[in-house]
């Protein structure tokens, strides 16, 4: 019975300690070059990107849709919405426009406001009363 135990114990020391050790070293390295390929695939996505917006023309494209520059002597001209009947007038673009609303069918953001006692010159108290500028 105690050589079963010794066999037993010698074969979880020399041969299940270092084979879970690798294993789990093998899948960390399969993770790992898993991220790699995927870091890979995107560097390549970003250099081809890089490649058409080298170009002059896809500068003034980029600049004219995400930024609404124009060259000189262009101009820059945007059509508003309009209004759920499809119509646009002068008010359905400008808010300023739109009809007052009743205070009783307005609804108003609730806030919350704290209390703190500033008698005590603890560090949170101070913190706050410092921090009250920006209520």
């Amino acid at each position: 019975m105690l050589s079963l135990a010794v066999v037993t114990a010698v074969f979880m020391l020399v041969v299940w300690f270092p084979l879970s050790t690798l294993w789990h070293q093998q899948s960390q390295i399969d993770q790992t070059s898993a991220q790699i390929q995927a870091l890979q695939r995107q560097e390549q996505a970003l250099k081809a990107q890089a490649k058409t917006v080298d170009t002059k023309a896809a500068a003034i494209d980029l600049a004219r849709e995400q930024y609404q520059l124009v060259s000189p002597n262009q101009s820059l001209i945007q059509v508003l919405p309009g209004d759920s009947a499809g119509q646009v007038s002068a008010s359905s673009a400008d808010p300023g426009l739109q009809p007052l609303v009743s205070p009783s069918s307005a609804s108003l953001p609730v806030t919350a406001h704290v209390k703190l006692s500033h008698s005590s010159n603890g560090f949170v108290s101070r913190l706050v009363h410092t921090l009250e500028f920006w209520r």
